[in-house]
């Protein structure tokens, strides 16, 4: 009988009940994958392996609209590394997406992906991204889970800084206690990271890629309950401080100094949390060097579990609330001018208003004073049309003729004339297009739509991997451009564009030998870029060379990337 995979099998120290992947299928145990593609859509390529060699199986050919099991309609491949691609897809009989993870059934991992998957779908935890379907047909293995629109990474929530104290404390807390049951059930993750981890919209966290990442990868542990502690001490403690606890950068956060070793959180950040500090320096593996010398470390989840309870519980912050500005009284308001303010408990008495003019003599009153008010509004208005008059006159002879067609100092702005643009598609001089379906969405009107490009591991600059990603856009005719505005989808890090004129919308053109209109950077998803002098051209080209950092989203994975929604063109 083969060896059982310590990926997915066996890996609870302490339970007493049989581990629910005894009654999965069982499989032979192998390396860590080491070869990865560079460029990719999702977090999964980003993060540290381990040291084995790649598999020699090669991926499946697949494309979008190809179906599984006459249900499963992929439509996005979001991950294609060591042999396995992993897609979001359409489960057309629920009408709901899902993920699906595909890899040849020849595959040196095909097996320990299997019991991984059955293994992690038997445990049935909420807290869990759930695998729905565990399957291997016409030389495939693939496996169907969870695909949470509405959920956002802990990568995304980190690239726009550190997390609140009680949010680090509900993280940590429901991570660990997941990850507690799973344990003793014989489960354990390996490839616990920023991006297994998702913040639904109501505050709760699930983890994803249960085993089956691992699986995946290859990834074994002598010690996996040592191994998932270690990892959520390293999650909480880039919780706190925005930094990843070891030397080198990654999921988009940089390392510590080189050189200093491992510091507690509390020293990184100031204002961090004491006890949430100490527990990170817990969990880590950091040769007892805790930030409570006093305190031993802790090497299981469960371990960590109870040292959170013994802890103070952090309660949420009290919301906020902006006092509405105080009410400013006028003197001009029904009841109040030339009236004092009232004393509390004192009545005012209310004036009885003078009797009216009823009578004979009253009415003749009344129409003299009417009589006399028009008579002098009459003779005003006569003597102030000809005081006008005369002063016109006497003006008409000062003036002198300052008027000249070359006077310089009068303030003549040329208006500024927006320039329609009559087509476009995506420049690519590398061969590797992004999307290119999706040009037509960048001056659609609409800025709800966009372009895309691919998502990078290496940035915001991305050099020397590839030049850049652009757009070679057709405004019918020659036109006068001085400057565009352009909207982008990401921000964060920095964006840089460059505009440049060139003769025709074909990519063959070299960047290089086109003329430069203007460049300009931002970090921020509106970019304003003018030129010194304007330049006739008709086809202009958009060229993206930096990107921001974003998290994983629906469409694309965990990297360094950029979409334009709306281009706009001015001359």
């Amino acid at each position: 009988m083969a060896e059982r995979s310590t990926a997915a099998v066996d890996v609870a120290d302490n339970s007493g009940d049989e581990p629910l992947t005894a009654k999965a299928d069982q499989t032979t145990s192998d390396g860590v994958a080491q070869n990865r593609e560079r460029e990719t859509d999702s977090e999964e390529a980003q993060g540290s392996g381990g040291t084995e060699s790649p598999g020699k199986a090669s991926p499946p050919e697949l494309h979008s609209g190809h179906k599984l099991a006459r249900r499963y309609r992929l439509e996005e491949c979001v991950t294609r590394l060591d042999g396995f691609s992993s897609w979001r897809a359409m489960d057309e009989k629920l009408r709901r997406a899902v993920g699906v993870h595909l890899l040849p059934a020849d595959h040196p991992r095909a097996r320990s992906v299997l019991a991984a998957a059955r293994s992690s779908a038997l445990l049935g935890d909420p807290r869990f991204v759930q695998v729905l379907d565990a399957v291997e047909e016409n030389d495939l293995v693939y496996v169907v889970h969870e695909w949470l629109p509405d959920a956002t990474e802990l990568t995304a929530l980190l690239a726009s800084g550190p997390l609140e104290v009680h949010e680090a404390y509900q993280m940590v807390s429901q991570v660990s206690q997941a990850m507690a049951a799973a344990h003793r059930e014989g489960l354990a993750h390996l490839k616990l990271t920023p991006g297994a981890l998702l913040r639904t919209s109501s505050g709760q966290w699930r983890i994803r890629g249960l085993a089956v990442n691992a699986a995946l990868r290859g990834i074994s542990s002598d010690t996996p309950q040592r191994s998932d502690t270690e990892a959520i001490g390293a999650l909480l403690y880039a919780s706190l401080t925005q930094r990843w606890p070891y030397e080198n950068d990654a999921y988009g956060l940089s390392g510590l100094p080189k050189g200093v070793g491992l510091i507690a959180p509390d020293q990184v950040r100031a204002g961090v949390h004491r006890g949430l500090s100490e527990l990170a320096m817990r969990a880590l593996a950091n040769d007892g060097a805790t930030a409570s010398r006093h305190e031993s470390p802790c090497t299981t989840p469960e371990e960590l579990v109870k040292a959170i309870s013994e802890m103070p519980r952090i309660r949420p912050p009290e919301p906020a609330f902006t006092a509405p500005p105080e009410y400013q009284r006028t003197t001009y308001q029904q009841g109040t001018y030339g009236r004092q303010s009232a004393r509390p408990g004192v009545t005012q008495p209310v004036p009885s208003p003078p009797p009216p003019l009823q009578s004979r003599t009253g009415k003749a009153l009344k129409w003299a004073v009417s009589a006399l008010l028009i008579a002098a509004l009459g003779l005003g208005s006569w003597q102030l049309a000809d005081a006008l008059m005369d002063h016109d006159k006497s003006d008409d002879t000062k003036k002198t003729q300052t008027t000249d067609g070359n006077d310089k100092t009068g303030n003549k702005t040329k208006p500024v004339k927006p320039i329609a643009i009559k087509g476009a598609q995506e420049y690519y001089p590398d061969g590797k297009p992004q999307h290119p379906s999706d040009v037509k969405l960048t001056y659609d009107g609409d800025s709800t739509t966009y372009w895309r490009t691919y998502s990078y591991n290496g940035g915001p600059t991305l050099a020397p991997f590839k030049q850049g990603v652009g757009i070679v856009y057709d405004l019918g005719s020659a036109q006068s451009l001085s400057a565009a505005s352009i909207g982008l989808n990401y921000g964060g890090n920095h964006t840089t564009v460059s505009l440049y004129a060139t003769d025709s919308m074909s990519s063959s053109t070299p960047i290089g030998s086109m003329k430069k209109i203007a460049d300009a950077e931002t970090s921020g998803r509106q970019l304003k870029i003018s030129a010194d002098k304007a330049v006739e051209t008709r086809y202009v080209v958009v060229w993206i060379t930096a990107a921001p950092y974003s998290g994983k989203d629906q469409y694309s994975g965990a990297g360094y990337k950029q979409a334009i929604t709306d281009v706009k063109f001015t001359g």
